[in-house]
């Protein structure tokens, strides 16, 4: 206890470097981009929906009056299990995979799309697994008891 993740990448960083290789994908192959009606308001919606899940589980963080930080997790000093956390142990990282969704689509580019794949994996691996094994240790029986109820993603 009392240790930071071994990863010190902030997953919002990691978002944006996804978002920047999918655009520089999307540049660099432009004959593979796509259109269609409606995908403009097809983006803003996924990516509005993205950032007001991300706005609403900060908010409960904050209403609980523990931290946010995904980088020191045994910092936390309540378990979050209401609101957005009853659908999925990870709605900050769910609103960053329907904000890069939105800009998949808006950039139209099928070839991007794979990094929605590789941001999941490795938020995944590198992030979520790691916060999960501190707040066993924090929680304990109580955290095991919410990881059988909730679902990682959804």
């Amino acid at each position: 206890m009392g240790r930071k993740l071994d990863l010190l990448i902030p997953p919002p960083v990691v978002g944006l470097v996804c978002g920047l290789a999918m655009w520089g994908i999307a540049s660099a192959m432009p004959a593979l981009c796509f259109a269609f009606p409606l995908q403009t308001t097809l983006a803003a919606v996924l990516i509005v929906a993205g950032l007001a899940l991300d706005m609403a589980a900060i908010g409960a963080f904050w209403k609980a009056k523990t931290t946010v930080t995904p980088l020191a997790p045994e910092k936390a000093s309540s378990l979050v299990v209401e609101g957005l956390y009853r659908f999925t142990r990870n709605p900050m990282y769910l609103g960053l995979l329907l904000i890069l969704s939105g800009l998949a689509i808006l950039l139209g580019s099928p070839v991007s799309m794979i990094v929605l794949a590789v941001f999941v994996a490795y938020i995944t691996a590198f992030q979520i697994k790691p916060e999960e094994a501190r707040l066993q240790e924090v929680f304990g029986a109580d955290y095991l008891a919410y990881m059988k109820r909730v679902r990682r993603w959804l």
